[in-house]
């Protein structure tokens, strides 16, 4: 079994806390390490906690570590604008030396939307600007002096330059759980990031660890026909997933982890993405269980069958 394996680290802690869980996420040898990209989040207790924002998280991550990927897990239109996060985009990857990746999904209708009161989308609207949306980040950082008239953004002569380090540009990893958002993963991503979570699955499946993985079969068959709609070569996009969405927290155990990854490598995953143990509340876990999991399983993972 070969797989890359990545560890979200949230920015829920002072720099001075969160540096040496960056650097261990390296050593340990996790392929990529991500951080939310919010305002605020909604889950569990983070409202009632401290919040950093994602782009200097990830420039000290940067410039304290020197292999791992590090990405956004997610950027969304919520409170980003395409021309303005191409440039911050563009910075990070210069300053990871190509090491970053730029997670995006549609945006829901929690607190980036409320703490800016802002209207609700409906679904469709939403699929819309998130398809403009990425359009806009892929044209910027793509071409320089790049226009764009749409309805719901507008780019006159945006600059790219000095350009991305890897051409044509730094990858987009898409997250898509919906037949509409797939098709935006097709059509401009170099990695489909899925996962979906367990009590917003309709029907008993929310407890049934082996329903979770059904549902997650059904998206990869329904993304794996939207390629061939697309004409898009099914190999040629990687294949993520977020573990933690299931009825079972990947970190609660070795055991489970491991399971994870058996039955993400039966459905064709490229990368697993897991959390970093918290002490409580949402993601509640041993860091015992991390240190374990990093000894036994990740060099498993790494290792040809």
């Amino acid at each position: 079994m070969l797989m890359r394996v990545g560890i979200v680290i949230l920015p829920e802690q002072r720099w001075s806390e969160a540096a040496p869980r960056w650097q261990r996420a390296e050593a340990y040898g996790f392929d990529h390490a991500w951080s939310y990209d919010h305002l605020g989040c909604q889950l569990g207790d983070f409202l009632s906690g401290p919040w950093f924002d994602v782009v200097p998280t990830l420039t000290a991550a940067a410039m304290t570590t020197s292999t791992i990927g590090l990405g956004t897990l997610v950027t969304s239109p919520n409170f980003r604008h395409p021309v303005a996060f191409a440039r911050q985009a563009l910075a990070l990857d210069d300053i990871s030396r190509g090491r970053f990746r730029l997670g995006l999904g549609s945006g829901g209708g929690g607190y980036d939307r409320i703490v800016l009161a802002q209207s609700d989308l409906s679904p469709r609207q939403r699929t819309a600007r998130f398809n403009e949306f990425v359009e806009v980040m892929d044209g910027v950082l793509t071409h320089d002096r790049f226009n764009h008239q749409g309805v719901y953004y507008q780019a006159v002569d945006a600059r790219n330059a000095p350009g991305c380090l890897r051409r044509p540009r730094l990858p987009f990893v898409v997250a898509a759980n919906g037949p509409r958002a797939m098709r935006v993963a097709a059509r401009f991503g170099q990695a489909w990031l899925t996962g979906p979570i367990a009590e917003e699955i309709h029907g008993n499946l929310a407890a049934d660890l082996n329903g979770w993985w059904k549902t997650v079969g059904e998206l990869v068959a329904r993304f794996n026909e939207i390629l061939a709609e697309e004409g898009r070569d099914p190999g040629a996009i990687d294949r993520y997933i977020t573990l933690d969405g299931s009825p079972v927290l990947s970190m609660s155990s070795k055991n489970a982890f491991a399971e994870h990854a058996g039955r993400a490598a039966e459905l064709g995953f490229t990368d697993l993405i897991t959390h970093w143990p918290r002490p409580h509340g949402i993601y509640q876990a041993s860091e015992t269980v991390l240190e374990e999991i990093a000894a036994e399983i990740l060099p498993q993972l790494h290792s040809t069958p």
